[in-house]
């Protein structure tokens, strides 16, 4: 590995997690403000879901690493939740070994280190028409109905073993014209909607009770902006202020 060593932060999931490096994604904003914090790492597998997330647990986090992650972000959900296929071989998960894969998930993350923090997503909203329209038959089965219970189990099961919990469906549904502008195809997220889930996530590090903290602001800068050199032009006020805009102070309507 490259060094020197900074905090790693990996981004665990399906295609919501996958996609999240493209332009505009919530991946690559937040690859942005750690940029010179944290180092931030993509595991995300498209059309995965829970059950094949166990398989590669050991593999993707080996409890005997030298060097183990600082924070987990996970998400799977929506492909769990699609309808079951009549032949029994599509991506459905029955909601209670759905929870109980996560619940895996999250207490092996958490036996990591004593270090290692973990939030979940839940599953989104999706635009059913919009998926209809764009895939066709390909992704019949998905339904804002079917995903709901998963959403909420997601939610209880954070309180239960103690681990972050942010609830994405409520949060691109406060969006106004949220269906018209929160996803590509009706599942996977536009540039506004990976906005919203990074201010969503940036809030959760930010008030979590976590030492040392994760939030970028409180994370040591790498190496000195000028190292000294005189006359040589700062930049530390403009790295500090650059990621205002996701950073509304507390107290401030989200978007």
């Amino acid at each position: 590995m490259v060094g020197p060593g900074r905090p790693q932060i990996v981004l665990f999931g399906s295609s919501i997690v996958q996609y999240s490096f493209g332009e505009g994604g919530w991946g690559a904003t937040l690859a942005d403000i750690y940029s010179r914090t944290a180092d931030i790492i993509l595991r995300g597998y498209a059309g995965w879901n829970s059950r094949f997330a166990l398989k590669v647990l050991d593999q993707v986090f080996p409890k005997n690493a030298i060097i183990q992650p600082s924070l987990v972000i996970v998400y799977f959900g929506g492909n769990d939740s699609m309808d079951p296929h009549p032949s029994g071989h599509g991506a459905h998960v029955p909601l209670s070994e759905f929870t109980d894969n996560m619940r895996k998930i999250g207490e092996h993350l958490m036996s990591l280190s004593n270090k290692t923090r973990v939030i979940f997503l839940s599953p989104p909203p999706m635009n059913e028409r919009q998926i209809e329209v764009f895939f066709g038959d390909v992704m019949r089965g998905r339904s804002n109905e079917l995903s709901r219970p998963y959403v909420e189990a997601v939610l209880n099961l954070c309180h239960e073993i103690d681990v972050k919990g942010i609830d994405i469906w409520t949060a691109l549904q406060q969006q106004d014209d949220w269906l018209n502008t929160c996803f590509t195809d009706g599942i996977h997220f536009t540039a506004k909607a990976s906005e919203i889930v990074v201010k969503e996530i940036l809030k959760v590090v930010r008030e979590a009770d976590w030492k040392p903290s994760l939030h970028w602001k409180s994370l040591p800068i790498e190496f000195p902006f000028d190292y000294g050199i005189p006359n040589s032009m700062s930049l530390s006020d403009v790295e500090l202020t650059r990621n205002k805009q996701l950073e509304p102070p507390p107290g401030t309507a989200r978007l």
